[in-house]
């Protein structure tokens, strides 16, 4: 059985939240109308990231019932379909983190997953999470994996993901546009291909685009197969953009190579460890 993945590559204002709300709920009804049963969004989609200072950033961020996941629990509900959006957290202990949370079709906050390994001044902002990634089963879908950005940079955290039985991994991200010679994809984007090659997997990562506070951002939102071949926007764009991909989470399942082969049972886990 097949499942529509979406990507919603949107722009984001920091500190309107009222309007990021806005722009992220119809992103997820345009993905709704294109068919997609998997919806994901960027990172700190409520806040936007470039924050002046903590002092903004505990303004902006909210508890897991304030108005954005409220409102994207809403969306799921009404739409029958599994989002997952990066999120501004604000902890019951006040502390912030860089958050994705997981919401299935009935609209039920399935997982909260708090960003592991912070980037740049996130780490003068949030703190850092201490449990794996997320993964969830979501009936008529498929085993769903969730992590942040950053996260995505270290293949020891992705491949905890895939050994506990990830098909889609989705992934909310804010990548900032970095130099890279001419023609060539974004080295976010190789790395996604690497990540969904080596463990055999479907990875959704989904980017934003614009300018904020002098960062732009890549715009390399992409959705690969288990081979690491894009299905879905291996190239960057500059505008906002609804990324759709048919994949088969059964496909995941399989991590043989070939008759002889198997990318998690040739492991040599007696030489560097499990």
């Amino acid at each position: 059985m097949t499942t529509t993945v979406a990507c919603a590559q949107v722009a984001l204002r920091v500190g309107d939240a009222a309007a990021n709300l806005a722009t992220t709920e119809r992103a997820v009804d345009a993905a709704a109308e294109a068919g997609a049963r998997v919806v994901v969004l960027p990172e700190l989609a409520n806040s936007g990231y470039v924050f002046a200072d903590a002092g903004e950033a505990a303004a902006l961020a909210e508890p897991l019932d304030g108005p954005a996941v409220t409102a994207w629990s809403a969306a799921a509900r009404r739409h029958g379909l599994t989002l997952v959006a990066g999120l501004a957290e604000r902890g019951d202990d006040g502390r912030l983190h860089n958050s994705a949370v997981l919401i299935d079709p009935a609209g039920e906050l399935r997982a909260v997953y708090r960003k592991a390994h912070l980037f740049g001044t996130e780490k003068d902002v949030f703190t850092p999470g201490d449990a794996p990634p997320a993964v969830v089963d979501i009936p008529s879908v498929g085993r769903i994996g969730v992590m942040v950005c950053y996260d995505l940079e270290f293949t020891e955290w992705v491949r905890m993901a895939a050994l506990a039985g990830t098909e889609l991994l989705c992934a909310p991200v804010n990548w900032p546009l970095f130099p890279r010679p001419e023609g060539e994809r974004p080295s976010e984007v190789v790395r996604v291909q690497a990540n969904a090659a080596v463990n055999r997997m479907y990875v959704a990562a989904c980017d934003r685009v614009g300018d904020e506070r002098g960062v732009t951002w890549t715009g390399g939102s992409v959705i690969t197969d288990p081979d690491g071949f894009p299905l879905a926007g291996h190239r960057p764009s500059d505008d906002p953009e609804l990324l759709i991909a048919t994949c088969d989470l059964a496909e995941a399942r399989n991590k043989r190579l070939g008759a002889h082969n198997d990318v998690f049972t040739d492991r040599r886990t007696d030489l560097y460890g499990a």
